[in-house]
């Protein structure tokens, strides 16, 4: 296990937008998209902590999704500048990033239904020989490479407990296995920052807590973790870190209690006149 994981690597850091952070893995400055005269981000400036786990959270039409396909190169911002592993990656293709060690779920599965979960594993890992046309005709460039690539799949299976599905179709799989199999499938690219789409969304409890644990042991094994996440409980048990959106712009970050007490994230949530009593004469046009 990597030294210093958790809140720890934040000892000190401001809970204010926009904070910098000692060491961050991504940034994001002047970030802007718009759609049909609509802007749905705004992000002056975000930092995010490396080898933590940050959750991303707000409203509904908040600009959540837009900022994670802008940040994962599903969508292309109007300006603004994203920095990761101190590189520039303005424009870079959601490919080209995982080369580089950034990688998504969805919350919406992605697995390969009438492949094998081994199969969609093997899929994953990067940098592969075989790919190349000529290279494929010639099996000894590639056998020891393949070879090693199903035996880091079948240890990830083994670890997220899928290893009796192994030879099964993915589309067999229930959907709260497929979150496990897509989980998995990510980590076979060796990862810096693994981006994930609401994981626990329509997973029944019997296998919430699975992923939960699986979330943290990411965080554990050295691997930085952003996630979009509605259900408050989960964001209190595995999130180190919160950034929290509002009509497309950061408008608080810290841990999460200083986020639950904090007076511009409950108006965000509950309106601006949540702590005042209601005129209902005045709200049905009474006199």
């Amino acid at each position: 296990m990597p030294g210093d994981t958790g809140t720890g690597l934040l000892g000190g850091v401001a809970a204010e937008p926009g904070v910098p952070k000692p060491d961050p893995i991504l940034t994001v400055d002047g970030m802007r998209k718009s759609f049909g005269g609509i802007l749905a981000v705004d992000v002056h400036h975000l930092a995010v902590q490396r080898g933590i786990i940050t959750a991303l959270i707000g409203p509904n039409g908040a600009g959540k999704t837009t900022f994670f396909n802008l940040l994962t190169g599903f969508d292309d911002e109007d300006k603004g500048t994203t920095t990761f592993n101190g590189d520039n990656i303005d424009g870079k293709s959601p490919h080209a990033l995982a080369r580089r060690g950034m990688v998504r779920t969805f919350q919406l599965t992605k697995s390969l239904t009438k492949l094998s979960v081994i199969d969609n594993m093997k899929l994953g890992a990067r940098g592969q020989r075989g790919e190349s046309l000529w290279r494929s005709l010639l099996a000894p460039l590639w056998n020891d490479q393949e070879r090693q690539i199903e035996e880091q799949a079948d240890d990830l299976l083994a670890r997220f407990k899928l290893d009796h599905m192994r030879q099964e179709y993915a589309g067999t799989l229930s959907g709260g296995q497929r979150k496990l199999l897509e989980m998995a499938r990510a980590l076979m690219s060796r990862p810096d920052l693994i981006m994930l789409d609401e994981p626990m969304a329509g997973v029944n409890p019997a296998l919430t807590q699975s992923l939960l644990e699986h979330v943290k042991d990411l965080r554990d094994h050295g691997i930085s973790v952003v996630f979009v996440e509605h259900d408050m409980d989960v964001v209190r048990d595995i999130s180190d870190w919160v950034v929290v959106m509002a009509e497309g712009a950061v408008i608080a970050e810290g841990p999460h209690d200083s986020i639950t007490a904090n007076a511009s994230v409950i108006d965000a949530y509950l309106g601006t006149h949540h702590d005042a009593p209601l005129d209902f004469d005045t709200k049905l046009g009474g006199s």
